[in-house]
């Protein structure tokens, strides 16, 4: 089966390369941006990198994300649930995309009717948890 132009086997790889890049930088203590893990996995795997121009490629990054998240609770289950998609800033903005906020509302981590506010926190709880899951140091000033 395809989905997105990619093999099943494909996904696989870049699910654990993506895995492995979003650890390391919970592990340093930063964000990435889209671009920066594409471009990563790329280069990792030998896979080609996602075409953000295109509608479908944006998507199946959201996708790649959503089975990241899924895999890493699969390999280090916790609770409450991290999200580890949570490090990856959306374009523009402070913190993550459209995508991780309805994953977290069908993974019923997040009410449905969640303001902004509370997509916000959810999503700075996240980060936080993240960090401290993978002993991340804080940067010094």
């Amino acid at each position: 089966m395809s989905e997105y132009g990619r093999a099943d086997n494909e996904w696989d790889i870049l699910v654990e390369a993506g895995r492995d890049f979003l650890v390391e930088r919970a592990k340093l203590g930063r964000l990435t941006s889209y671009t920066e893990l594409s471009v990563t996995v790329a280069r990792r795997t030998g896979c080609r990198a996602f075409d953000f121009e295109r509608a479908d490629e944006r998507a199946a990054m959201g996708e790649l994300l959503g089975r990241i998240v899924v895999r890493d609770q699969e390999i280090a289950p916790s609770d409450p649930p991290v999200m580890l998609s949570a490090l990856v800033n959306y374009l523009g903005a402070n913190d993550a995309g459209p995508g991780f906020y309805q994953l977290a509302k069908d993974l019923q981590l997040l009410p449905m009717s969640a303001s902004s506010d509370e997509k916000f926190e959810f999503w700075i709880k996240q980060v936080k948890r993240l960090y401290e899951r993978h002993g991340a140091r804080p940067a010094v000033a």
